[in-house]
């Protein structure tokens, strides 16, 4: 059974957690204790992945997605996004955006569309993940999540 728990960052056993799974997965970690930011975490008999959403309104960053590597392979990622996309719809989001270096194949399973960068709206081209976090050449993807684009 997969629970999933919305993490605590003021709690540095889960913020640690959060970061030592992201820092293994060669994912950014400067900016997670910013605001509008939460991460959930998905357990199983122990921690198999994060992923996290940021933001306000109908648009929100999908960001912090990574999978225990014992667990990969299996459904996990996509498990995690879909309850995440669920947590996003429930906070108010419509469209999820992400910026991959090297998952655009399994965003794409799961429903992302490559998507030109110019075409972010500007509360997700202002993020540091588009400003200065991810690469220029990383592919930047979208998903309408809600009832309304």
């Amino acid at each position: 059974m997969i629970t999933v728990a919305v993490i605590d960052m003021a709690i540095p056993a889960e913020r640690d957690e959060l970061v030592a799974m992201l820092s293994a997965g060669r994912l950014p970690t400067s900016d997670l204790e910013e605001p509008d930011r939460v991460y959930l975490r998905f357990m199983g008999d122990g921690p198999l992945g994060f992923a996290g959403i940021e933001g306000a309104g109908d648009n929100r960053l999908l960001r912090s997605v990574v999978v225990a590597p014992a667990d990969r392979g299996v459904g996990i990622g996509r498990h995690i996004i879909a309850a995440t996309e669920r947590e996003a719809a429930r906070r108010g989001a419509r469209r999820l955006h992400l910026l991959t270096q090297d998952a655009s194949r399994f965003f794409a399973r799961v429903g992302y569309a490559a998507t030109d960068r110019a075409d972010a709206p500007p509360s997700i081209a202002a993020t540091t993940q588009f400003l200065s976090l991810c690469p220029a050449s990383a592919t930047y993807m979208t998903k309408t999540i809600g009832d309304r684009a």
